[in-house]
């Protein structure tokens, strides 16, 4: 086996909560400015489908009462913001299921014979039916794409690497709202162990060989 090694035959993009609600709405009269990872989630999605490769969305999936979110006790809350007085509350969902907030963003052209993968924690493989349509199409390598790097798109890799799966994080579109310390770690001290860490152009200039 080779780092460069890479079978299109074989391999699936994974979007992570690219969706409506996590991308600020314009002010009135005004175009929507997507953030740069988010372009260059668009620009790979373009890309892979071109080359004919499987689109997988993973999508939060909330319901409105917030009755499939658990409390846990954590020091702060995504933000990392401390609870006030140490009291751990539910916090508004961004993406509520039924809504358009959870809809994936237009710009990566999702299309009814691509897969939702509706989830409620943080990893896209929790209870969730990926690993099953993956490996129905004989798929062992993921592209991902995603945000927050932080948060689910960890989570995902994680899991992805404890079911065997090939990754690909694309480090440039990823992205995270957090604090960019934890993005720039990550991808430099912790998924180059368990992943192959690529730029946009770097992943696109791979697809593109390989289709040829």
């Amino acid at each position: 086996m080779n780092v460069n090694d890479f079978n299109l035959k074989k391999t699936a993009l994974l979007f992570f909560d690219i969706l409506n609600g996590y991308v600020a709405e314009p002010a009135p009269g005004q175009p929507r400015v997507l953030k740069p990872w988010i372009q260059n989630a668009v620009k790979l999605s373009k890309a892979g489908r071109a080359a004919g490769l499987p689109v997988f969305f993973a999508k939060g999936n909330h319901r409105p009462d917030n009755a499939t979110t658990a409390l846990i006790a954590t020091d702060t809350n995504n933000s990392l913001t401390p609870w006030p007085n140490g009291e751990v509350t539910k916090t508004k969902m961004h993406v509520i299921a039924g809504d358009k907030s959870s809809d994936v963003l237009a710009d990566l052209g999702p299309a009814p014979d691509d897969y939702y993968i509706v989830k409620y924690r943080w990893s896209a493989f929790h209870q969730t039916y990926l690993d099953l349509a993956l490996r129905s199409r004989a798929i062992d390598t993921l592209i991902v794409s995603g945000g927050s790097t932080d948060v689910g798109v960890t989570s995902t890799l994680y899991s992805a690497r404890d079911l065997d799966y090939n990754t690909i994080v694309v480090s440039d579109a990823c992205g995270t709202s957090h604090d960019q310390r934890a993005h720039d770690m990550l991808m430099e001290l912790v998924f180059p162990r368990m992943s192959r860490v690529r730029t946009t152009a770097q992943t696109i200039a791979m697809i593109e060989k390989a289709a040829k």
